[in-house]
């Protein structure tokens, strides 16, 4: 696979609660120069970042960020707000508390309220995969499939495991066809990239990719 294919997939991010805004425009800088499909960054820079970046780049943000705790009506608010600001893509955590309890319907409602709240913007549900049994993961696939949402997300990339091969195979298996698939966490090179959208992921949330390509150009790449 081609090193510009595989960027062309990934929304580089940054979202470390140290991040500064010499991080986000650097982030944007890349993220523009290298093609990829967005950057991803804290809420409270996407306003700024829009306006640095004008349309050169996709600007996505994280709601719920990054246990999911928060209520529906905090989560709604917080879309809008981004959205508002210039936020193309919204990256939401599901209540994984919810999930364990089997409140399956209230789930369903939460994500399509959050949907709404989008107006029209590209909707991502991070699940948590780490967390998760693999009855949770086909049950979240099945909820996020029926719920209007664009992707289903691996993971925040701040718990205790990223995105493995093995749950992209089964979300593929497992999600309607017009559901896309976003691996994050733990992608550190370009043969994890690579595998990841082999195994049906279209984009990648990751920080590291474009650095790796950055390391080789400065090495003769």
């Amino acid at each position: 696979m081609e090193i510009k294919d595989i960027l062309s997939k990934v929304d580089h991010t940054v979202l470390g609660q140290g991040a500064t805004w010499a991080d986000i425009s650097s982030l944007c800088d890349d993220g523009i120069k290298y093609g990829c499909a967005s950057v991803c960054i804290p809420p409270s820079y996407v306003k700024k970042a829009k306006e640095y970046v004008k349309d050169k780049i996709k600007i996505c943000t994280v709601i719920g960020f990054p246990n999911g705790y928060s209520t529906t009506a905090v989560k709604c608010f917080e879309t809008a707000e981004a959205v508002k600001e210039g936020a193309d893509e919204i990256d939401m955590v599901i209540n994984i508390g919810m999930l364990k309890d089997k409140r399956y319907d209230e789930i369903l409602n939460e994500i399509r309220e959050i949907k709404k709240s989008c107006n029209g913007k590209l909707l991502k549900v991070i699940i948590e995969t780490c967390l998760l049994t693999q009855e949770e993961k086909v049950k979240m696939c099945q909820i996020v499939s029926e719920s209007g949402a664009d992707y289903i997300k691996t993971s925040t990339g701040f718990s205790t495991g990223g995105a493995t091969k093995e749950d992209i195979a089964l979300f593929s298996r497992n999600v309607k066809d017009h559901l896309l698939i976003k691996a994050a966490g733990g992608i550190s090179s370009l043969q994890d990239a690579e595998d990841m959208l082999k195994n049906g992921a279209s984009r990648l949330g990751t920080s590291r990719i474009v650095k790796i390509v950055k390391n080789e150009e400065s090495h003769g790449y």
